[in-house]
């Protein structure tokens, strides 16, 4: 109206006389504002009337059903009087209209602040979205079973009601006569509870607690003795139904339409995928399976095969030192002037074997079976066993020995490698 006061962001404004005051929407699309709200608050120490002001005058001029429905509850729902009220307003909402009317010369005052996050859209929005991609799970849920039959029982009882009578009631026309009735009715009854839920908590809470606890207890007792859901049609109903509903709280989670629209849409596209991603993802497991190595096998050794492993890999490096020291590159006048036995050199190199006769015999006399090498050990073995010393004798000893054994093997090997 013309004599509408416009209301604008961090506005203080007190008065005493009836007065209309109007917030007209920015049109303007931010996406910091996607889950911004306008908080008003009106607030006087004497009752005053909190009438809100439609923009449609008629009610025939109504585009959609729910604009039809609003209005009609608008006329049908009498404003209450009250010293306290709120006035949440979405940001990319319809412009909001409304008409103080004090009922003594008292000030009231008019409070207009923003509030960036507001938690219940930012809740709407995030149980849509937890809801869509888990409805299938949750429709199998028994818990989750209970819990939705309570909350439609509260929110929804003469729904929750003719669900109940179903069974006495014959013909199909008549039952769904009935539920889009039913539907109705707890619509207008859950828009008006939303709209003066301040009221109602502050004036009636103790019979609003009792009939929660009421009609909570009962839609409990009555899902509890029909039990979960068993069949495959029931469960997929279930499944729509809660897919529907977070759809409109996705839709009421958030202050752009448009936004909502989106994410309604790629969740739809991404429960279409995860089919294709299924079988995509089983098809790599496969070709993974198919295409992976091997898995190595070790097998232990003899210790036959381990003598005869170890003499055909020296004969074959040995056969590799030859071929290197016969081939060009080999710097044979370097080598031959570091060597004490060049012509022994020159003797393997054309094929003789790298370890002497006599060598062989020696180093037989010394290590092998019988020799006078393993004939101490044994012996010294025995008396440390039979002496029974501490420990760190024992073990002083031991290196001893270990230094003995060092100083005695070096000499064959030293010998070969000359």
């Amino acid at each position: 109206g013309k004599n509408c006061s416009l209301l604008q962001e961090m506005d203080v404004i007190q008065k005493q006389d009836e007065n209309c005051y109007c917030y007209v929407q920015n049109r303007t699309i931010h996406l910091q504002y996607l889950w911004s709200t306008l908080q008003i608050k009106i607030s006087s120490r004497e009752k005053f009337r909190f009438e809100p002001i439609s923009e449609k005058n008629n009610c025939r001029n109504s585009e959609t059903v729910f604009e039809f429905a609003a209005c009609a509850i608008q006329i049908l729902w009498k404003p209450e009087t009250c010293t306290e009220t709120f006035l949440s307003i979405k940001q990319y909402g319809e412009d909001v209209c409304f008409k103080i009317q004090p009922f003594k010369i008292e000030p009231y005052i008019v409070r207009v602040k923003r509030e960036m996050l507001d938690g219940k859209l930012l809740f709407l929005f995030v149980a849509g979205i937890f809801l869509f991609h888990f409805a299938n799970s949750l429709s199998r849920s028994a818990k989750f079973f209970y819990l939705s039959g309570i909350i439609l029982g509260v929110l929804a009882l003469l729904v929750f009601v003719l669900l109940t009578l179903k069974r006495f009631i014959p013909r199909h026309s008549t039952f769904w006569i009935l539920m889009s009735g039913s539907w109705l009715v707890s619509l207008y009854f859950i828009y008006c509870f939303k709209e003066n839920i301040q009221w109602l908590w502050s004036e009636h809470k103790n019979y609003l607690l009792g009939y929660f606890l009421a009609v909570g207890i009962t839609s409990f007792a009555i899902c509890y003795q029909h039990g979960p859901l068993t069949t495959e049609l029931s469960i997929t109903l279930f499944t729509w139904t809660l897919q529907l509903t977070a759809f409109v709280l996705i839709y009421f989670g958030v202050t752009i339409p448009q936004v909502a629209y989106a994410v309604i849409a790629v969740s739809l596209c991404s429960k279409g995928l995860c089919y294709p991603l299924a079988a995509a993802c089983h098809i790599a497991r496969k070709m993974k399976h198919h295409f992976k190595s091997k898995k190595l096998v070790f097998k232990y050794l003899t210790e036959e095969e381990y003598r005869e492993q170890g003499e055909s890999e020296t004969i074959r490096a040995l056969e590799e030192l030859r071929s290197f020291c016969r081939s060009p590159d080999f710097p044979s006048w370097i080598a031959i002037s570091k060597l004490q036995a060049p012509h022994r050199f020159a003797a393997f190199v054309l094929g003789s074997p790298h370890v002497s006769p006599a060598e062989t015999k020696a180093h037989d006399e010394q290590y092998g079976i019988g020799s006078s090498f393993l004939e101490e050990q044994l012996f010294e073995t025995r008396a440390q066993s039979e002496q029974g010393d501490p420990a760190n004798s024992v073990h002083e000893e031991d290196e001893e020995n270990e230094n003995e054994m060092h100083t005695q093997i070096s000499f064959p090997y030293a010998t070969e490698l000359l």
